[in-house]
């Protein structure tokens, strides 16, 4: 039984498509598998997304399944001889009309390059490896650059743009095929990359809720107006990543801690799921151990109150993809012995109406379970949202929901510390307490004489706002 808190989302590839590894790396802890469409046929998709309800079915687990879009990824095109010298104080000329790339002249993808740009703005090359100036724009079809630090550049590389106001949509065609397929495959979790504002989730909730979906949004925060925008996204957002890729390539790398504490802190704030994603565990794609280095990142993204960590080549592509997960898994453990996880205090605001007696509720409930020493505190939920608002608590209390809403179990696995079961039986709440807290022994959550915490709506059968909090004993 695997107590830990802090969930593992695994970004899954070549290297975890067989049944024997994915097993393998569910058992390890993998909470969360996603599947990232920059990659991969919809043939390749649909297999792996049968194999893990397989196996989370054979195991009676929930794992959810995020799908990542790939966003308005900007690429430079084909080049000659597998890549060229860009060299440093040469000028290359940038083209939106396709052709075969030289150290003279590249392609771009994306259309409106020429228009939007402006001299003196940088291009990054290859994750921020290679840097150019732009000199001048036709504002047609060609823009000239300088390169100021060299290298090769090959066939296909990412083009960020740190300085330029890109007029590309948050959604590409390539974007809303993929995710009408993802919908279609009933998956928990969508993931935006390149979000910009909160206009860009609210477009791709529209469209969800257009197919009918319980789907929920993930915000990728890799763009420095995303950062300035940060409050109104985590208004209307269900989640947020830290994508530190892109993110330490368009802002100075030195800012990304600060700006990774800052996003954790107001997404806790907001009970919203926050993932930290980026080279957690980079040298496991060769290597059997981590370096120190890493095992300190993970440590410390646990140590900041993140939800989930999450792997992305480790998995998809290296060498050791269990071996990861056992790894990742133990340092979690290992940091959640400390005090210093638990028992963060937002007490609820006055001016959410709508909300204020729930969350005051969560909030209490909490603190109650934090005095006496609870070993559980118990929901009934149908949307989700107290598991949501007790866990932004961090209780040391485990976090037991149990719902009638099928569509928010495997939703659930993302959530810090929660552990989701699917339950109908709403008779009395004194009948629904009593055959909860006998459920959670039978399963080895709780034991006799246990304190347990149970918040509910009364009356329960209405399933409305929770407005009740109850403490007792384990019998």
């Amino acid at each position: 039984m695997i107590t830990r808190k802090t969930k593992i989302v695994a970004t899954l590839g070549p290297a975890t498509s067989s049944k024997e590894i994915l097993t393998g790396i569910i058992e390890a802890g993998v909470n969360v598998c996603r599947v990232n469409f920059s990659h991969g046929t919809y043939d390749d998709h649909a297999k792996t997304i049968q194999l893990i309800r397989e196996i989370s079915k054979e195991r009676g687990i929930h794992t959810a399944i995020l799908a990542d879009l790939q966003g308005p990824k900007i690429r430079v095109g084909k080049v000659e001889n597998n890549g060229v010298l860009l060299e440093k104080g040469k000028e290359i000329i940038f083209t939106s009309q396709e052709c075969t790339g030289n150290a003279d002249k590249v392609y771009i993808s994306y259309q409106n390059f020429p228009q939007d740009v402006y001299a003196g703005e940088t291009i990054l090359l290859d994750d921020g490896k290679l840097v150019l100036t732009i000199k001048s724009t036709n504002k047609v079809d060609e823009v000239v650059a300088i390169v100021e630090h060299g290298g090769i550049l090959s066939s296909n590389k990412g083009v960020n743009l740190p300085n330029t106001k890109i007029s590309l949509p948050s959604l590409t065609t390539k974007d809303i095929e993929d995710l009408n397929f993802a919908l279609s495959m009933n998956v928990s979790w969508i993931g935006l990359s390149f979000v910009r504002t909160a206009r860009d989730i609210i477009e791709l909730k529209h469209l969800i809720a257009e197919k009918k979906s319980s789907a929920k949004v993930i915000a990728k925060i890799e763009k420095p107006e995303a950062i300035r925008e940060i409050d109104d996204i985590l208004n209307v957002t269900d989640a947020i990543m830290v994508a530190r890729g892109d993110l330490g390539v368009e802002v100075p790398f030195h800012e990304v801690p600060l700006i990774q504490k800052m996003l954790v802190k107001k997404s806790l704030k907001a009970a919203k799921p926050v993932i930290i994603a980026t080279q957690m565990m980079e040298s496991m794609i060769e290597n059997i151990t981590p370096t120190r280095a890493e095992v300190n990142d993970v440590a410390n993204a646990v140590l900041d109150g993140a939800d989930a960590v999450m792997l992305s080549a480790e998995t998809s592509v290296g060498k050791h993809p269990i071996k990861v997960i056992e790894s990742m898994s133990s340092i979690i453990s290992d940091v959640e012995q400390h005090e210093s996880v638990y028992n963060y205090e937002y007490p609820p605001e006055e001016d959410n109406h709508d909300r204020f007696i729930t969350d005051s509720i969560c909030f209490n409930s909490c603190r109650l379970a934090q005095r006496v020493g609870a070993k559980a505190i118990v929901t009934m939920t149908f949307s989700g949202y107290t598991a949501f608002k007790l866990a932004s608590f961090r209780p040391k209390s485990g976090i037991f929901v149990f719902t009638g809403n099928e569509a928010i179990l495997n939703l659930m696995s993302l959530v810090w510390g929660v552990k989701a079961f699917y339950y109908d039986k709403y008779v009395s709440t004194d009948h629904t307490i009593a055959d909860i807290k006998y459920i959670l022994k039978k399963e080895g959550y709780i034991k006799v004489k246990d304190l347990v915490v149970n918040i509910a709506s009364m009356p329960i059968t209405e399933k409305g706002q929770t407005n009740m909090m109850k403490l007792s004993y384990t019998e």
